[in-house]
């Protein structure tokens, strides 16, 4: 498989204007204003890093008329969209994120757009990405038949956090990230096969060709008591139903940021290498002062942050988001 994602992504972090009448995008969910400010960061690091192509915020019902007015002003493009769960109910009292990540699902049934890339709004741009835009991936046509039906990076299966609620089997032993230790300039161009360990995406960051087929193949899914059995939601759903048959990406366009921490997966951890940060779990960086960080890439997203706030305050924006 690494040959084909070295003629699939570039290498350059330049950006190409994107085709007359193109129609790709990026996304992300918005359903309440906790998660507003990661938003708006992830927005400016995107145009910061000269992206040809624009951000839309994919909001529910439940999202507020003043996130609304923060977006407006900023200019930065909105499209409703259902609030999506399964048919059974699952208790995620001990994640509650987890109720909304059955939403990140919808990316696929954006048939308006020829190519959506779904990003969560606790993510930060440090390179530019649009290869993701050109990268080989099935058909609409196929229908979800194919054996690259989506690209995303591995979930990391350690449970660093050592979280008592996390199923048994994750360990790191199995995880796809601890099987590229050894192969750290390889880890940098290319994700472990997608069937590697427990086979299970990270939903953070998903490159999609939407498509009502695949779709389809997606709501039938959530509709069966299997849903039951999926402790991580959309990930657990996108793993099952497409086992082995998406692309996997190298780390650097999903880098959970407890990756980076000693004894997880630092082997293979560059910073310089690094195109996109997710900041999963809790704290956040916006929960914690400049300054007062307590994760490194904390200091990463302040700074960009910093620098968003004091060009809108430039631009007479000023509404505590």
């Amino acid at each position: 498989m690494g040959s084909i994602l070295e003629q699939d992504i570039s290498a350059t972090n330049s950006s190409t204007a994107p085709a007359q009448g193109s129609k790709k995008v990026w996304t992300t969910l918005i359903t309440n204003t906790t998660y507003l400010t990661g938003l708006l960061v992830l927005d400016y690091s995107l145009k910061k890093q000269k992206s040809a192509y624009p951000l839309v915020a994919l909001y529910t019902d439940t999202f507020p008329e003043e996130g609304h007015r923060a977006l407006d002003i900023r200019g930065i493009p909105k499209k409703h969209v259902k609030y999506l769960l399964p048919k059974v109910k699952k208790d995620y009292t001990n994640d509650l994120r987890f109720y909304d990540c059955w939403s990140k699902l919808t990316p696929f049934s954006l048939v308006e757009y020829d190519r959506v890339v779904q990003l969560d709004s606790d993510m930060l741009a440090l390179q530019n990405m649009d290869e993701l835009m050109e990268l080989e991936l099935d058909p609409p046509s196929m229908g979800g038949k194919g054996s690259r039906v989506f690209a995303a990076s591995h979930a990391c299966v350690c449970n660093p956090m050592k979280k008592s609620h996390y199923p048994k089997e994750w360990i790191p032993e199995i995880c796809a990230f601890t099987s590229q230790h050894d192969t750290p300039d390889e880890a940098q161009k290319h994700g472990a096969p997608p069937s590697h360990g427990l086979g299970m995406p990270n939903g953070g960051l998903q490159v999609v060709n939407p498509s009502n087929e695949t779709y389809m193949l997606i709501s039938d899914q959530l509709s069966k008591d299997t849903t039951m059995g999926y402790d991580f939601a959309d990930q657990s759903l996108l793993g099952d139903v497409f086992s082995g048959r998406w692309v996997a990406l190298p780390y650097t366009y999903n880098a959970l940021r407890t990756l980076r921490w000693k004894g997880v997966h630092d082997q293979i951890w560059r910073d310089e290498e690094v195109k996109n940060v997710h900041y999963i779990i809790g704290p956040k960086p916006w929960d914690e002062k400049p300054g007062e960080e307590t994760d490194w890439t904390f200091k990463w997203w302040w700074k960009v942050n910093l620098e968003r706030l004091e060009e809108e305050k430039c631009n007479g924006i000023d509404d505590g988001f």
